[in-house]
């Protein structure tokens, strides 16, 4: 039976290093120090909202509704998971009025997160 990857010691909760590798099939071992992907620290709920992201192709619209949640709510899991990659999310992002116009007159958003959208960027 197969455990999930841990990434951080559960004494001292520190990253861990993956120092072993071995085959399954011919049991060759490979020992050496291999490094984490960025996405390994991400949590379960992390990692499930990147595959629905990723699914959508990037659709915030159909990730709202797969997730039963509000366009901010996306929005903010979105920067979440940035952040937990070592990205800022600080950067001030220019909204586009007009686009954020046409998502509502095409009832991609609702009036509420239109305001909430244009609020942002004050």
């Amino acid at each position: 039976m197969a455990y999930p990857l841990i990434t951080n010691c559960p004494v001292c909760s520190k990253q861990l290093k993956i120092t072993k590798l071995q085959c399954t099939h011919c049991q060759t071992t490979i020992e050496n120090e291999f490094e984490l992907s960025k996405f390994s620290a991400l949590s379960q709920e992390q990692l499930h909202f990147i595959e629905i992201f990723l699914k959508s192709r990037g659709n915030i619209k159909e990730v709202e509704k797969e997730l039963g949640v509000s366009y901010p709510t996306v929005r903010g899991k979105l920067d979440d998971i940035i952040s937990s990659l070592g990205y800022s999310t600080n950067k001030k992002v220019e909204i586009d009025k007009k686009k954020v116009v046409m998502m509502l007159e095409k009832g991609e958003i609702s009036a509420e997160e239109a305001i909430s959208i244009l609020k942002e960027e004050s």
